[in-house]
């Protein structure tokens, strides 16, 4: 039996686009994040800035970065745009930083469906809308909720053509690399194991 402090057993690293009261755009790194058909559901902290984002203004970018881009990712990971930064982020390492493309080196696009940007290279961005937002359950070990499930639709897909079948809507799974989460490290995926019998290319 072992007792690990974290359950990142493998999952994508997601980058939030939601605006800010002032309407400047913030970037959440989050790494809870599944899909089921125009679904999506994701974990988020409950003290960061970009949930209060999403709960105000129901509007978002679910932003998929390629393996490649872990460290524009990883600039973001200690960074916060609440001010003042919570006392508990404070004590873990965390800033503020309100300027969060510059600081990770990344591009805002307009989206075509909702307010906040999206972030240009990453392959996959997902426009969405908040149907609802869940507190964690409470534990004897943890008797206040520390995080928030909140479910989208998506309402626009955009994907770069490197990672499309050509004259298709399917993503070339080949080439599309994500970047994944896997107990507090980065990796990427390998070549193909196989396909799934309902899978069309």
């Amino acid at each position: 039996m072992i007792a690990p402090r974290i359950l990142y057993f493998g999952t994508p690293v997601a980058l939030l686009s939601t605006l800010q009261e002032d309407g400047s755009p913030n970037l959440t790194p989050l790494s809870s994040a599944w899909a089921l058909d125009d679904r999506l559901v994701l974990g988020l902290g409950g003290l960061g800035q970009g949930l209060a984002n999403l709960e105000r203004t129901r509007e978002a970018v679910v932003n998929l970065p390629s393996a490649s881009l872990w460290p524009q990712v990883e600039r973001l990971a200690p960074t916060t745009g609440r001010f003042p930064v919570p006392d508990s982020k404070r004590a873990q390492g965390y800033q503020h930083e309100p300027r969060k493309f510059e600081r990770a080196g990344l591009t805002p696009l307009p989206s075509d469906t909702v307010a906040p940007p999206r972030v240009a290279e990453c392959p996959l961005q997902l426009e969405a809308v908040l149907l609802s937002a869940r507190r964690s359950s409470p534990t004897l070990e943890a008797p206040e909720p520390s995080f928030v499930i909140a479910e989208l639709r998506v309402t626009r897909v955009h994907a770069h053509e490197s990672v499309t079948v050509p004259g298709t809507q399917h993503i070339d799974v080949e080439r599309w690399q994500p970047l994944l989460y896997v107990f507090r490290h980065y990796v990427g995926t390998g070549a193909g194991m196989g396909r799934n019998f309902r899978a069309e290319t």
